[in-house]
């Protein structure tokens, strides 16, 4: 079994760890990886005002090819012990799509990969960001006036970044795509999201587009699955949408988190 993970992240994340791109790399070759790529937050667009406390949801736009020289370098550096992909976490955020192409227009031609996420609502005028903090999503709730609005509104975010023009160089993989789910044994459902969900594989497998198979929702202590659940993931499988293995690692313990026997469990669905 080949293991990858693709969803890592790294020092140049403002809200991450300080752990070093090295301290990542062994971790990743201690638990038998073969291959890992980088996803740093992409800077957001300069004119979108971050809605988070600390206005730290991406890295800052003069460390992007900082990070983008960094990332290669040691691409270059560890080629002969594991693969390395220099990649990029990118957010689709609504009526900023000009600005998202014209960063993806500079580094893309610098990138082996790239996840497409959504992190912000648009609500009453204003951005919300969905999974800063269980507190925060209670008021996205109270806004919205109520969960199912929330969840309603989310997935159709996530179905608009599929179908965005982004030019050349837009990401091809959709990141933790149930990511809504986050807060959800605080905030628990009494209605059901499956169908936004299977509308969202939907439009992966119409777009040709890669699901992110994100095992960080399952040491997140209000949510205990990855994104997406288990039961969601093995229908991507059976859809033939190609599966992206990904811990979502903000520290260098985190690599490869559970990703063998998710990556085990999965392969017997996969067309």
């Amino acid at each position: 079994m080949k293991l990858h993970d693709g969803h890592i992240h790294t020092p140049f994340c403002p809200h991450g760890t300080a752990d070093n791109l090295e301290s990542y790399i062994h971790t990743a070759k201690e638990r038998d990886a073969q291959s890992l790529t980088f996803t740093e937050h992409a800077p957001l667009p300069r004119t979108f005002d971050d809605p988070v406390p600390g206005k730290d949801s991406g890295m800052a736009s003069e460390q992007l090819h900082p990070y983008l020289q960094a990332v290669t370098a040691a691409k270059e550096k560890w080629k002969n012990d594991i693969e390395i992909k220099v990649g990029l976490e990118v957010d689709y955020i609504h009526g900023y799509e000009a600005e998202t192409k014209a960063l993806l227009d500079e580094a893309g031609p610098y990138l082996d990969d790239a996840v497409l996420s959504v992190h912000f609502l648009p609500l009453n005028d204003r951005f919300h960001c969905i999974d800063f903090s269980p507190e925060s999503f209670g008021e996205i709730v109270k806004e919205a006036g109520s969960l199912q609005a929330v969840y309603a509104l989310y997935f159709e975010q996530v179905k608009q970044s599929i179908q965005a023009d982004l030019g050349t160089y837009k990401p091809d993989r959709i990141g933790h795509m149930t990511l809504v789910r986050k807060f959800q044994k605080r905030f628990p459902r009494d209605f059901s999201d499956e169908i936004w969900q299977f509308e969202v594989l939907d439009l992966v497998l119409q777009y040709g587009m890669s699901l992110d198979i994100n095992t960080a929702g399952r040491y997140k202590p209000d949510c205990g699955e990855m994104y997406p659940p288990g039961k969601t993931a093995e229908t991507a499988a059976r859809m033939g949408i190609p599966l992206v293995y990904g811990s979502d690692a903000h520290a260098s313990k985190q690599v490869c988190a559970e990703l063998a026997e998710t990556v085990s469990h999965l392969q017997a669905f996969e067309r």
